[in-house]
């Protein structure tokens, strides 16, 4: 008998093994995911090739959809399966481009024996963060407060009520010296959570008030001022690499918002070492292996300080800040390096991350033919081939590639290539033409021919999985960065395709009452948006605002600002919630500041409300925006860098500031030229309004432009800071004069 369980085992196993190798696999060997028509076919589990993740939409979940795992969606028929059954759960939080849940996928989640544990033991359910960071944002806190860090895999224990009592991040199959295994502790924890369970709730419990406690906020007296602007320079000082650029060692991330503080500290108080800051990091960024040499756009972070090696995956969120903070870098100092860059990131992504619809797409993987880096990586030889030996001989020497090559894997056990380089730059190209007693003219063209020849090769590898998904927060942050390089560089093009991006979004992705939903993917928009959503899109619209001045995109922002306070906003202590009034109820309402990767919902919504006051001369806004800072007030005054975006509202309010109003023909050369140079000097605290010599819709949204008619039937600025206003002007230089350059 037990000889014929082993055989009726071993058939399942190679018949499932033959199903799926029938089937043309994607490059991390798994099978594609069936048809709409093939889905209605299978039973709710999925049947024996598939789990239940196989009818959702998320890229991440679709990933882990034919692993032996019985892995669930978030969900509530999940939660009543672990309340039924007694289980504890078993959380899994992760992205489609992370590559180290690719890692752990294939070690642990694909893998029979890790597989039949977790089934046996647990609830087993999947999370893509980027579609459900409320939950990454609550489990992520738990893991830090238990282990002291964080990051994606991000895997933890809950009981039956959604407590957590374990995490951590990734655990291999078998534990070594530095890390526990999956078969080592998870049968341990299981076994303690049948023989212990009153001790294993009691600290689920204990950790569930902690985070309900971090996350709360209680008003301070007063607004931060000059006082937090000064501390957060004082902080970014002390960080600054000044070798290579950036903040802190290795790993070393972008972290834009940074930068756009400096900017902000450097104009308000004239003190040059804030702007040698950020001219030294973004040319170092720009020169790096973190900047995409061929095919343009910034990698996700260095692993190492001096930019060369980066972790490979592309994040729309750091190409849209990135390009932000280029842009005012571009302002600041009119060197052409920052020009180039935000429009080289904006090509990247018209060219590769904008879906047909119009919306843009979240990320490409780090990982193509299963190894990081590869898609990206260049051997002396291979380029010496394709250019010919004169130009791979100057390209090679320009972009610093060797026959030993300067790319190292980072990962534990895979082949380091040897050989391999990753294209940089060690100095400019100007200093470069004169080394090489070259043109610099010359030198630049035959670059780029290279450049071109290299791109073209490079289309025909096995490109890096991309995460179509499209979502409204994501995508919100780059309309505002198109919008603002359509107003810089005085770029139609981009300023039509915020539109189309805009117009998408507010068209599709919205409920019929007018919430905003989260994500598009494939014909399906769903899923309850955040304070996110609305922050970042509010900011994209009003940015779009003053690329086009269509008064429909203030009018969605208002619109979407007042949903925000409407649904969001905590009416005891102040501030925004993560997740609405009406949303699902999880173990904890969070309410966060912090600027990471991306800003906080709140620092954005901050700036949001300052600016829509300046734009209305409605009070509201800003008193608003005012008890959001207060409310805040004692996590600021503990380490303003750490909310190094939400500066910008205090910069704002703390000024000086200016409203500046355009009367004039909106197609007139005149009006376009006054336009043009408002956004040609770096001035990041203002507002523009355009008012059409006829009135029009603005006047609506902004009564007191009612008043303020062209004079001599010229385009003609009305220049106000701080409420109050100069005499108006005909003449741009008058103008840029009264608004302070």
């Amino acid at each position: 008998m037990k000889y014929l369980i082993f055989a009726c085992i071993a058939i399942f196993v190679i018949a499932r093994f033959m199903t799926l190798n029938a089937q043309e696999k994607d490059h991390h060997g798994r099978p594609p995911i069936p048809s709409p028509e093939e889905l209605k076919k299978l039973p709710p589990d999925g049947g024996p090739n598939w789990n239940r993740l196989v009818f959702e939409s998320s890229p991440y979940l679709l990933q882990h959809a034919s692993n032996p795992v019985d892995w669930r969606p978030w969900s509530e028929d999940s939660f009543k399966a672990a309340r039924e059954k007694n289980m504890p759960i078993f959380l899994s939080i992760g992205y489609a481009t992370c590559h180290w849940c690719h890692v752990m996928e294939r070690e642990s989640f694909e893998d029979p024996e890790v597989a039949a544990m977790l089934n046996e033991n647990f609830i087993c359910i999947k999370v893509d963060r980027e579609e459900r960071p409320d939950v990454d944002e609550i489990y992520m806190a738990a893991c830090q407060a238990m282990t002291g860090s964080g990051g994606w895999p991000l895997n933890v224990l809950l009981d039956d009520k959604l407590r957590p009592f374990y995490a951590g991040t990734y655990f291999p199959k078998r534990g070594n010296a530095n890390r526990p295994g999956m078969m080592d502790f998870i049968p341990k924890l299981a076994e303690l959570y049948r023989t212990s369970r009153a001790d294993v709730e009691n600290q689920a419990v204990t950790l569930t008030r902690h985070l309900q406690e971090i996350s709360a906020t209680s008003p301070g007296a007063s607004i931060p001022g000059k006082e937090a602007l000064d501390s957060a320079y004082q902080q970014l000082s002390q960080r600054f690499d000044a070798e290579n650029g950036g903040f802190g060692s290795a790993p070393k991330f972008p972290t834009p918002h940074n930068i756009t503080a400096l900017l902000r500290q450097w104009k308000r108080t004239g003190d040059q070492k804030a702007l040698d800051m950020v001219v030294k990091t973004l040319t170092a960024m720009r020169w790096g292996g973190i900047y995409d040499q061929v095919g343009f756009g910034f990698h996700r972070y260095s692993t190492d300080a001096r930019w060369l090696l980066p972790h490979f995956e592309k994040m729309l969120y750091d190409q849209a800040l990135l390009t932000i903070a280029y842009t005012e870098a571009y302002q600041a100092t009119g060197d052409p390096l920052f020009k180039d860059t935000a429009k080289e990131i904006i090509a990247y992504v018209l060219r590769d991350m904008t879906s047909p619809e119009g919306g843009f797409y979240s990320a490409e993987d780090a990982d193509s033919e299963g190894a990081e880096g590869k898609f990206y990586i260049w051997r002396k030889a291979q380029v010496m081939e394709i250019l010919g030996a004169e130009d791979g001989a100057l390209y090679s020497k320009v972009f610093n590639l060797g026959d030993t090559g300067n790319f190292r894997s980072q990962v534990p056990g895979e082949i380091h290539m040897v050989g391999q380089n990753i294209p940089h730059l060690k100095q400019a190209i100007p200093q470069i033409a004169i080394e090489m007693k070259m043109d610099e003219k010359t030198l630049r063209a035959r670059l780029e021919t290279c450049r071109e020849k290299l791109f073209q090769v490079r289309e025909k590898r096995s490109h890096p999985f991309k995460d179509d998904k499209i979502l409204t927060d994501w995508n919100g942050l780059m309309i505002a960065a198109l919008a603002r390089a359509a107003s810089v560089f005085h770029e139609p093009s981009y300023a039509q395709a915020a539109e189309k991006a805009a117009n998408f979004i507010l068209k599709t992705l919205r409920t019929p009452e007018g919430r905003l939903l989260k994500r598009y993917r494939a014909g399906n928009a769903g899923l309850p948006a955040h304070i996110d959503d609305y922050a970042f899109l509010s900011w994209g619209l009003l940015e779009l605002y003053e690329a086009t001045f269509n008064t429909i995109y203030l009018q969605e922002a208002i619109t979407l600002t007042t949903d925000s306070v409407n649904h969001f906003w905590d009416g005891e202590n102040g501030g925004f919630y993560f997740t609405a009034n009406d949303g699902e109820s999880l173990i904890v309402r969070t309410k966060s500041l912090y600027d990471g990767a991306i800003p906080s919902g709140n620092s954005v919504s901050a700036l949001n409300l300052v600016k829509l006051g300046r734009i209305t001369t409605t009070s509201l806004y800003e008193e608003k925006a005012e008890e959001l800072l207060k409310a805040f007030s004692t996590q600021i005054a503990r380490g303003s860098s750490s909310f190094s975006f939400l500066l910008q509202a205090i910069s704002f309010m703390q000024g000086p500031s200016y409203e500046v109003v355009i009367v004039g023909k909106p197609e007139a050369e005149d009006t376009k030229a006054m336009t043009n140079a408002l956004f040609a000097p770096f001035q990041p605290n203002k507002v523009v309004v355009f008012r059409p010599k006829k009135g029009g819709d603005i006047v609506t949204f902004a009564p007191y432009t009612e008043s303020q008619k062209m004079k001599d039937g010229k385009a003609t600025a009305y220049v106000c800071q701080n409420y109050a206003c100069k005499l108006p002007t005909t003449d741009v230089k008058v103008m840029l004069k009264n608004f302070g350059n």
